[in-house]
């Protein structure tokens, strides 16, 4: 007989449980373009400076500022420099290099004439202005010394970052290795979206749910086609590819029936079946299956929604070194009344606009339409049965813009 806990873990109590289980990733070295929204695993420092020479920020010509300190000149154009030139030839008194963006100023001049102020003559010019020393030169290191820490370790890598690290030189980066998440969902009743249905029978969307939801913070996943309620099934599909991944998370069969696969096949082995103070998604489980972190979900589709935002998604982010792990909270009056069970945290669907919350559809956990529709989460706290409505109330903003 099955031992059932006298009294639940709170949700706290049970994500502290989750995130302990989820060992962090080793640091690794990645080329750029595979690290996008990796965190760095080590301070990054610039070996060169940025810029790495003086070079111009105008297409124009580089002078001497005493050769042009009357407002109209002509001189002549000694040399041509572009972008990328390297054989820079030094600036004699009495002339000018015509000059494009980015190429480095040549050794004698002090400030660059911008094309407009000229008749961008090519053998000689007529310069119409004045330039000050160090008119429109970007100096060296005026970006980045060379020496300098221009990214620190825990940096979350986006556009902005990689484009700084490329710019210094780096074609590869160390980054906390994404997290290997292997993804199963159970029970004779699901069929495979795109294949007919029969009376009884449901789409299988938990697998697609879990999959997204990992690749969205960074991790990767692995779905395996799901099982039926057969223990040596369940085995067997799982069995070979337990050692090429950092975590195993199930869904269904963890409830308190009959035909309940993944804890009849865990049950014993390592993993601990408890119910949660929540709702939805009370039956949970986790442990270690021959030395692999597993986390077991409900069944219905919101319940795994839920527990993915609730317990999983903190402990990935956790384990891949993001050092912000929590949906962004914040306060908001209800639209609506809600009723909530008592010693239970409830969740509930709803759409925040402004300083207003309203409630989408109902508690259950097989509403998913509402979970899709949904850009946020209201919190009901265990000790709450009513909200009435315009009352405060603590939102989790799953809409990333917020």
């Amino acid at each position: 007989m099955r031992a059932v806990p006298t009294k639940p873990l709170s949700v706290d109590d049970y994500r502290a449980r989750v995130g302990a289980l989820i060992r962090a990733t080793p640091v690794t070295l990645l080329p750029l373009e595979h690290c996008v929204g990796l965190v760095l695993g080590e301070d990054l420092v610039s070996p060169v400076s940025l810029p790495p020479f003086d070079n111009s920020a105008m297409d124009g010509y580089a002078v001497r500022s005493v050769d042009v300190a009357t407002p109209v000149v002509e001189l002549p154009v000694a040399e041509d420099i572009p972008a990328g030139r390297t054989d820079v030839v030094p600036l004699l008194p009495g002339t000018v290099h015509r000059i494009m963006t980015g190429a480095p100023v040549p050794p004698g001049a002090d400030a660059i004439v911008k094309v407009e102020d000229t008749d961008g003559g090519e053998e000689r010019v007529t310069i119409n202005a004045t330039a000050a020393p160090g008119t429109h030169i970007r100096r060296t290191g005026e970006d980045v010394a060379q020496g300098a820490t221009v990214l620190r370790a825990g940096t979350v890598l986006g556009s902005a970052q990689l484009g700084l690290a490329a710019a210094v030189g780096r074609a590869d980066l160390p980054v906390h290795r994404p997290v290997r998440v292997l993804v199963l969902s159970t029970g004779s009743e699901l069929v495979e979206p795109g294949e007919p249905l029969r009376h009884g029978q449901i789409y299988e969307s938990n697998s697609a749910l879990l999959a997204a939801a990992v690749r969205e913070i960074g991790g990767e996943a692995t779905v395996l086609r799901f099982v039926p309620d057969d223990v040596t099934a369940f085995h067997e599909r799982i069995a070979g590819h337990l050692d090429k991944v950092d975590l195993l998370v199930t869904s269904g069969g963890v409830s308190a029936g009959a035909y309940e696969v993944v804890k009849d096949a865990l049950t014993g082995q390592g993993v601990d079946f408890v119910r949660v103070a929540v709702q939805p998604g009370g039956p949970q489980g986790s442990g270690l299956f021959q030395g692999l972190p597993v986390v077991t979900l409900p069944g219905n589709p919101v319940s795994v929604a839920l527990s993915f935002e609730l317990f999983l998604r903190p402990a990935l982010l956790a384990a891949m070194g993001h050092q912000v792990i929590h949906r962004t909270r914040v306060k908001a009056r209800a639209a609506a009344e809600l009723r909530s069970p008592s010693a239970r945290r409830q969740y509930r669907r709803g759409r925040l606009e402004g300083e207003v919350v309203t409630p989408i559809g109902g508690p259950g956990s097989h509403l998913l339409a509402s979970f899709a529709a949904a850009n946020c989460l209201i919190e009901v706290p265990e000790d709450t049965e009513v909200v009435a409505e315009g009352d405060l109330v603590t939102v989790l903003v799953l809409d990333a813009s917020r």
